[in-house]
């Protein structure tokens, strides 16, 4: 059995690897992010009792808090985007809005990127649970699904993605990042 939950965020990015591109300059999607949740032991529902593995608001509280609270609305850029230096220097307050990762933010590693993030979350607060498939639906055209098989030797695109806290990148330490205790991503 799999339980699959949808969250539409905002965001804007830009990519710098082909400068000819319309994609340079600053521009935003309205994106949807699809998680397909399956429970690791056939033993977690409890069929007779409950009749579920898990309370669909546990399994997605902590996903859907990152995903409003964080991620809606960032930018997205790339880790030697000079934009951060503009950030840094005339809107430091803006930092905790920049999604950061290694190369250009396309929609394949920032998809990459909030898989881990999902699993992080998953690892840390329902670890009975994996995710089997992870979409992003850029445009109503364009998608891309990841499954575990594409975790395999896929590259680390930042530290942040591989910690179950409200971080989009980097800039900030850890503890910047992290909430009091019993305060979940929730």
């Amino acid at each position: 059995m799999q339980i699959q939950f949808t969250r539409r965020f905002s965001m804007a990015h830009r990519l710098r690897a082909d400068r000819s591109s319309k994609c340079a300059t600053p521009h935003g999607h309205n994106e949807f992010v699809r998680v397909t949740l399956k429970a690791k032991s056939p033993d977690t529902v409890k069929w007779g009792q409950s009749n579920y593995a898990q309370s669909f608001d546990l399994l997605k509280r902590d996903w859907h808090r990152f995903v409003d609270d964080a991620l809606d609305h960032a930018f997205q850029l790339g880790h030697d985007d000079p934009m951060i230096g503009f950030f840094r220097a005339h809107e430091p307050d803006l930092l905790p809005r920049l999604l950061i990762i290694s190369g250009d933010p396309t929609t394949e590693a920032v998809a990459l990127a909030l898989y881990y993030k999902l699993n992080a979350i998953l690892t840390a607060h329902v670890p009975d649970f994996e995710c089997v498939r992870f979409e992003i639906e850029e445009t109503p055209t364009n998608s891309v699904i990841l499954t575990p098989d594409d975790l395999i030797g896929a590259p680390r695109l930042a530290e942040w993605c591989h910690r179950p806290d409200m971080s989009l990148n980097d800039l900030l330490t850890p503890e910047q990042w992290a909430r009091p205790k019993g305060d979940t991503c929730t």
